[in-house]
């Protein structure tokens, strides 16, 4: 039996819009059954589809449109709808099955390149191959991945009930920022990204909440981000984030920090669940039984 393990990934680190984003440590799993007349794609995933519809099948079948339809089962740890790239998980998953059943011996830049291309920016879509932490962007045709190194911090991860979805979080985005604002914004994200590399990192947490692209539009549809922000600095974290395009809200945290921000966070009654994460070198893993 063939299994394919995929990280969850957390993007737009602050100003890192569409181009930061991290593996971390919850998992999409498939597993692949057998051989079949069609595709049976098995998971209690609410009304995600079952048959070659699914993301997961249609995603295979670009990469290898001949591929014999299986029966595959499903788990996920990933949230749908919530930041963390549920969808890049299940693309990649895609991937991966038609080069394992294809036997096409992609190396990790060809599905970088294919999964951006579906995904249309490599930020959730090439930590989830790569591992750790992933810089990257679309330069012409081409997509650029750069890794860096790993953040040294907990990951507190807080993660509402209901669901963001990311055309509803784009919509909200302004269609243009002035020549000073879009300057600025993209300045502060360049130093992110010079910080992070240099592993500079009380540059980065002064950075992490200077965001000017996404997160001061899409907090009206988080309403406890600042409150989260505040408590979370209160108790001593480096930094809060909004994971992706929401509603994941992600508390970066020294860990002797962890437990008094968590605390801190529920103490308020704010009764979401609250995981803590890491975040996680190796991207897409093959288990073969």
């Amino acid at each position: 039996m063939l299994t394919i393990k995929v990280p969850a990934t957390s993007a737009n680190l602050g100003p890192g819009f569409d181009s930061i984003g991290m593996a971390v440590s919850i998992y999409l799993t498939v597993k692949v059954i057998e051989p079949a007349a069609a595709w049976q794609v098995e998971h209690d995933l609410g009304d995600l589809p079952h048959d070659e519809t699914n993301l997961i099948v249609q995603t295979a079948l670009k990469v290898a449109p001949d591929l014999t339809p299986h029966h595959l089962q499903v788990t996920s740890e990933i949230p749908v709808a919530h930041g963390l790239g549920s969808s890049s998980s299940a693309i990649v998953a895609g991937i991966e099955l038609a080069n394992q059943l294809a036997d096409l011996q992609l190396p990790a830049e060809q599905k970088v390149l294919i999964a951006s291309q579906i995904e249309g920016h490599p930020d959730n879509v090439a930590p989830a191959i790569l591992g750790g932490l992933v810089i990257g962007t679309k330069a012409g045709e081409k997509f650029l991945a750069v890794p860096a190194p790993a953040l040294p911090w907990d990951l507190i991860t807080y993660i509402p009930a209901y669901n963001l979805a990311t055309a509803d979080a784009r919509a909200v985005l302004p269609a243009t920022l002035s020549f000073q604002e879009a300057t600025h914004a993209s300045a502060i994200a360049n130093t992110l990204a010079a910080a992070l590399v240099a592993q500079q990192y009380e540059v980065v947490a002064q950075l992490l909440e200077q965001d000017q692209f996404h997160e001061p539009f899409r907090q009206r549809l988080v309403p406890e981000l600042t409150t989260i922000r505040r408590l979370a600095h209160e108790a001593g974290a480096v930094a809060t984030y909004l994971s992706g395009a929401g509603p994941t809200i992600m508390i970066l945290s020294g860990p002797d920090c962890t437990a008094k921000v968590v605390q801190a966070i529920q103490g308020a009654g704010l009764q979401a669940p609250i995981q803590v994460l890491t975040s996680v070198a190796t991207g897409v893993q093959v288990e073969r039984a």
